[in-house]
């Protein structure tokens, strides 16, 4: 069993010593500066220049610097900015700005484990891991509760790594919920894994299978929409709450036959085939190579997938139902993308 740590595990007071950047500010980075803040840090927000998070990190009451002032200013630099950035970043602002001592922290292992990124020897290296999203990560710790989160040490010069990470860990309240300890290899390859295979190109392709064999057969694609997508948040809320029993309990027992004789035909063995494919794919590091490529060359793949995928159906269909039920709060890409 995993190594498991709670609030009175963590020194709340080790963090509040240090001096702590975050670098960026958006769907995480926001989250660990409220929070870090709230739990009496200092904290100061590394943006570029031209960034259009500066007014809003400092409407929420939170320094912003430079990306190089930040990590030359700070004890812990906490790197928040997309995957495929960081190299850069790291390589050009961040890096030549750390000295000796300094925790350097990572909330997905990707580019240490990868070794786009390969820190000085003299430096700390951790990894603070929310598993949730990060207006989650604020919205749970403003309500008094914690996300779980994960815990590794890359590198400790230290010999202080451990529980000044474990700290940050409790600052941003995942102690509050339990913080397990992993490794940077294993979190960065089950991630990988766990949004490729089922939370978000598994969960996609049968979203959209469903679909289109119910359209296919001749049933109104409203229809379609609401039994394979509308009603797939019903049953996560409840795998969520009490795990695969509690939702086989809450449902008719109709679902639950189905769910047992018809689940292991649409996931079979070629699924699994697929499945280990795919994590063979992320730990010899081609699903990385590949991604990066793309993005390193205008993004070209990425934007032609996403463009693609806006145009399907059942996006269509359900952006107009959607719209008929202003009590979901629903949005639109479009009207997000704006504020940013």
């Amino acid at each position: 069993m995993a190594t498991t740590y709670y609030d009175h595990d963590a020194d709340l007071s080790l963090i509040q010593a240090r001096k702590v950047a975050i670098i960026g500010y958006g769907s995480q980075g926001h989250a660990h500066a409220l929070n870090l803040k709230d739990s009496g840090v200092d904290v100061k927000v590394g943006l570029a220049a031209n960034s259009k998070s500066i007014a809003k990190a400092q409407k929420a009451g939170l320094a912003v610097t430079t990306v190089a002032d930040a990590a030359r200013w700070a004890d812990v630099v906490m790197i928040l900015t997309p995957d495929q950035t960081q190299a850069r970043l790291y390589a050009e602002e961040i890096g030549p700005n750390l000295s000796a001592g300094k925790l350097l922290l990572f909330a997905h292992g990707f580019n240490i484990h990868f070794k786009t990124i390969v820190p000085a020897k003299h430096l700390d290296v951790g990894l603070a891991a929310p598993k949730g999203p990060g207006h989650r990560v604020r919205e749970v710790f403003v309500e008094g509760g914690g996300i779980p989160g994960l815990i590794a040490v890359g590198q400790d010069a230290t010999g202080k790594a451990h529980a000044l990470t474990l700290s940050y860990l409790k600052g941003i309240g995942c102690t509050r919920a339990g913080v397990l300890e992993t490794t940077f290899k294993e979190e960065t390859e089950t991630d990988l894994f766990g949004e490729q295979a089922v939370l978000c190109g598994g969960v996609s392709a049968l979203i959209k299978a469903g679909y289109e064999t119910l359209v296919e057969a001749g049933y109104q694609p409203e229809s379609a929409y609401f039994e394979v997508l509308h009603e797939l948040k019903l049953i996560v809320d409840l795998i969520y709450r009490g795990g695969l029993a509690y939702m086989r309990y809450s449902i008719s027992d109709t679902a639950e036959w189905g769910d047992y004789i018809s689940g292991p035909r649409v996931i079979n063995e070629e699924s699994r085939k697929a499945m280990k494919q795919l994590l063979k794919e992320i730990q010899d590091g081609s699903f990385a190579k590949r991604f990066l490529a793309d993005q390193n060359s205008g993004r070209k793949e990425f934007l032609a997938f996403r463009e693609a995928e806006a145009k399907h159906p059942v996006e269509i269909v359900g952006k107009r139902l959607r719209a008929a039920m202003p009590f979901l709060d629903p949005v639109t890409v479009e009207e997000v993308a704006k504020t940013r």
